[in-house]
């Protein structure tokens, strides 16, 4: 959606609270996409790796993928209805989330992103890398990290 503002959530009081803040900075009349991501899906649960064999039947990896799913479209309700925006606007991404948000803001042609940061120091911050930090050093357009 060109002239969209990208709304990337978790869910979390914090998320939201960062995305009320970055929306009270652009245009009010913005229309907006809420996204939120999940992991990739992971067949090797069923299949295993080679050596070690799969820790999940078909079936049970099916419910736990429609859980995933079911999880994501209610954060996207969650942070909706907080907002005050259409639900209808939520997109579940799937894959690794500073580089997926990246490509969906780019395939959309999105204005602007917003999202939050935890806030993790160095060390945490090194080790468990920053979906803000990727966000801002590679998206296509302007990002407000709040």
């Amino acid at each position: 959606m060109p002239g969209s503002i990208l709304l990337c959530t978790d869910g979390s009081d914090l998320s939201i609270t960062a995305l009320r803040a970055g929306l009270a900075v652009v245009r009010p009349d913005a229309e907006v996409i809420i996204a939120t991501v999940t992991a990739a899906a992971d067949p090797m649960l069923v299949t295993g790796t080679g050596f070690a064999g799969g820790t999940m039947s078909p079936e049970d990896y099916e419910q736990h993928e429609r859980g995933l799913e079911a999880e994501s479209h209610a954060v996207l309700q969650r942070t909706a209805e907080a907002l005050g925006v259409e639900a209808s606007k939520g997109v579940v991404l799937r894959g690794d989330a500073g580089a997926t948000i990246c490509e969906f803001a780019e395939a959309q042609g999105v204005e602007a992103i917003i999202l939050g940061s935890r806030g993790h120091g160095g060390l945490k911050r090194a080790i468990l890398g920053s979906v803000s930090d990727h966000v801002v050093r590679n998206a296509p357009c302007p990002v407000i990290v709040a």
